[in-house]
């Protein structure tokens, strides 16, 4: 196997995305947030900050016939990874390039507003909760979810201490940006100010499951923002990086390695919300 080899994944980055990290995480999380959500039949569901649209699937299967769903993304790669996987289920949903800063709705076009681990990347934070307010009915309902503490978070920890140690002090940035709303009174506060009521929070720990350290670490490198660090890069350098973590993520993820391969608890803060 050559070193370009052993790095890669075949596919592009929302196809692997899709392929790898959905159905190990992103699936997991956004089964608890439409069962916490509560949908009814023949709700109308906004996805904001789709991706690929695991939610607005699974959010599509919940309201039926009778109900719509809009999955929203301003990343135009994940929309159309999207769109490519419609099915019976999932025609119906109607997808939508745009920033969730300036959603193109109308005031109280929608039920329920769910955003499944993207808030945390939004650049103007309590003008997309405003708008999410916006779009929703009087009384309509609030479900997103983010990642807690990297500290409590050790797969994810592990991987932005090796990055800083083995390739540059702040090559960690994109992997620590997923916890930027770690602190759940930071949350709160930010929901509330946007006018949403009867807040809750509920932390919450799920198992995420990859064949091994090396195949997790792969995945990391191909099919998130650390694509873009690690491209920069030389294909040797790449192998070279990917060996150090392997040894370094392998030796602290060993607690959590079985039979079955790798399986870390993953924890999260979930907010519900009235408008």
């Amino acid at each position: 196997m050559s070193g370009q080899e052993q790095y890669q994944l075949d596919g592009s980055a929302p196809e692997l995305y899709e392929r790898y990290l959905v159905p190990a995480v992103t699936a997991v999380w956004a089964a608890d947030l439409i069962e916490r959500a509560g949908l009814q039949a023949g709700q109308q569901v906004l996805d904001a900050a789709c991706g690929s649209g695991i939610v607005a699937r699974l959010a599509a299967a919940q309201v039926g016939g009778t109900g719509r769903v809009a999955g929203l993304d301003i990343n135009a790669g994940m929309l159309e990874m999207a769109r490519s996987l419609e099915d019976g289920t999932s025609s119906s949903i109607a997808w939508h390039h745009a920033n969730v800063v300036a959603m193109p709705f109308p005031d109280a076009a929608f039920d329920v507003v769910l955003c499944q681990l993207g808030l945390q990347f939004f650049t103007d934070r309590p003008t997309a909760l405003r708008e999410m307010h916006r779009v929703l009915v009087s009384d309509g309902r609030l479900a997103l979810n983010v990642y807690s503490p990297i500290e409590r978070n050790p797969a994810a920890c592990a991987l932005a201490d090796g990055l800083d140690r083995h390739l540059a002090p702040t090559a960690s940035v994109a992997k620590r940006a997923e916890h930027a709303l770690d602190d759940p009174e930071t949350v709160r506060s930010l929901v509330a100010g946007a006018g949403f009521r009867d807040l809750e929070i509920h932390t919450v720990t799920k198992v995420v499951r990859f064949p091994s350290p090396r195949e997790w670490l792969r995945i990391q490198l191909a099919a998130t923002p650390l694509a873009t660090v690690v491209g920069e890069l030389e294909a040797g350098q790449r192998t070279a990086l990917l060996e150090a973590l392997v040894r370094d993520v392998g030796r602290a993820l060993e607690p959590y390695v079985d039979e079955r391969g790798l399986g870390f608890p993953q924890e999260c803060h979930v907010v519900l919300a009235r408008s």
